[in-house]
This record gives C-alpha cells, structure tokens and sequence, in this order.
C-alpha cells in the first residue's frame, strides 16, 4: 500500500469546554512509518484517536482514499488496527482469547474462530514472543507481558493501517527493539503505522516524523532532515539536541 493512507483537514476536537486540537492538517503517506512526537498535553493522542475515528471530531478525515465517516464500524475496524494507552482488558481473559479479539472485525456474529483465526492469533503472539503464556489470564501478567499481550491483539488484526498510542510503555529495551523490528516488517510488507512516541530516539528511526506543540501540527517531515530536527529542538525548549551516534540520529539532553 504506497500512495496517501490517511489524511486530515481541519481537524479539531474538543474536549468538555476546550477545545484541544485546532485546525490540524497532515497526510500520512502510505508504506511508510509516521511517528507522532510532541511534549505532554500537545494533543498527540487526541489526533491519533481523531484519525483512527475514536473521538468525536469537527473536519475531514480519510483512511485509504475514502472518507473515514463512509466506513462501517465493522469495515473500519478491519482497515485499521488500534493499540490505545494503558489498556488494561478483561484481567481474568487468558492472553490468547485477548488476543483473539482482534480478529473480531473479520467474524460473523456468534461465530466461533476459524483456522484463519487460529493461525492469525498464533503467527501474532509469536511475533510478539507472547505465545509462552497464552493459557495465562491477562491480570496474571507483568505490564511488560501484558503490552506484548496487547501488540498482539492489534497485529492479529491484519489491517494495513496499525495506529498505536504509547506502544512502548512497560517494554524493556531488548523488547523495544523487537518492537521496532515488528513495525520494521509491517511496513516492508506494504502496511503503515503510525505511533505516539515519548522515546524520541526511537521516534528518529521513523520514516516521517509529525511535531505537534498546543494541538497543531507545527512541523511533518523526514527524520533525517535538518527541518525536522530542529523543530524537534524547538517545541521541547531547547532541552535536548538531535546528534548522530554510530551512524544514528540520537536525541540527547542539551
């Protein structure tokens, strides 16, 4: 999938008397991975829940070409795979039925799983190296576990758009990599994903980077521009410097 994923104008949203995001415009280009970086309250996961159609919104938002309002909750669920932050689930759920859920888009009501089901749960929970523990109860798991848990259940999906809020929370650095690996392959394949990220040296190996400050999108580009590393600098107050270290772009305290 190349071309133009998703696409917002005008976004805004407000939240009980506020409004939190204002005017925001982007595009998502497709096959690419975008990541979304910005300081606490930017309206970072306010915008990626407004593309993914999770919060009510004023503008236009388009997945795939097609206006996201045409879309079925059904059809949209088996376009685009969500993974929000601090989701906790049923805690008395073994991991695999968690997992499971995410396979729900594509089942007709009251059916039971197919094979394809099986086999999407399995392929999901291997990735993630979740499958040890899939007789557990989700509640039983570390938060480490249970984010793998929870990765699973969004690449179980098999949408060609996975949107992940905070993906990284509770992963340990080895499981931050097979992350990075994990989304390394869905892109590869033809998919695209878009992630909040706080690891903004982990954002830097992104494709494309969206910097938002006071809900708007005040820079998108390459991670490997120069534009880009300094708005990065810029919305964070000069805290912190974008370096190059063994061949990678890093972001260190200033």
């Amino acid at each position: 999938m190349s071309g133009e994923a998703i696409r917002a104008e005008g976004l805004c949203v407000t939240l009980g008397s506020r409004e939190v995001l204002h005017d925001v415009g982007l595009t998502v280009p497709g096959a690419r991975w975008t990541a979304v970086v910005g300081p606490n309250g930017a309206g970072k996961t306010t915008m990626l829940r407004a593309l993914a159609h999770l919060v009510p919104h004023r503008g236009r938002v388009t997945l795939l070409g097609r206006d996201a309002s045409a879309w079925s909750d059904r059809q949209r669920a088996q376009q685009l795979a969500w993974l929000g932050q601090n989701e906790t689930g049923a805690q008395d759920l073994l991991a695999r039925d968690v997992v499971m859920l995410g396979r729900l888009p594509h089942q007709a009501w009251l059916d039971a799983p197919s094979a394809r089901d099986e086999a999407a749960v399995e392929r999901a929970m291997r990735q993630t190296q979740s499958w040890d523990w899939r007789g557990r109860p989700l509640g039983s798991l570390s938060g480490g576990e249970r984010q793998r848990v929870l990765l699973a259940r969004a690449l179980a999906v098999g949408a060609p758009l996975l949107v992940m809020d905070e993906p990284l929370a509770n992963l340990d650095p080895p499981h931050q990599a097979d992350w990075l690996g994990i989304v390394r392959e869905h892109v590869k394949a033809g998919g695209t994903a878009v992630s909040v990220l706080h690891e903004i040296t982990m954002a830097l190996h992104a494709d494309e980077m969206v910097v938002m400050d006071a809900g708007r999108v005040v820079h998108q580009g390459g991670c490997s521009d120069g534009a880009t590393h300094r708005a990065l600098e810029e919305v964070f107050g000069g805290r912190l410097a974008v370096h190059t270290l063994a061949g990678q772009w890093v972001a260190l305290p200033n």
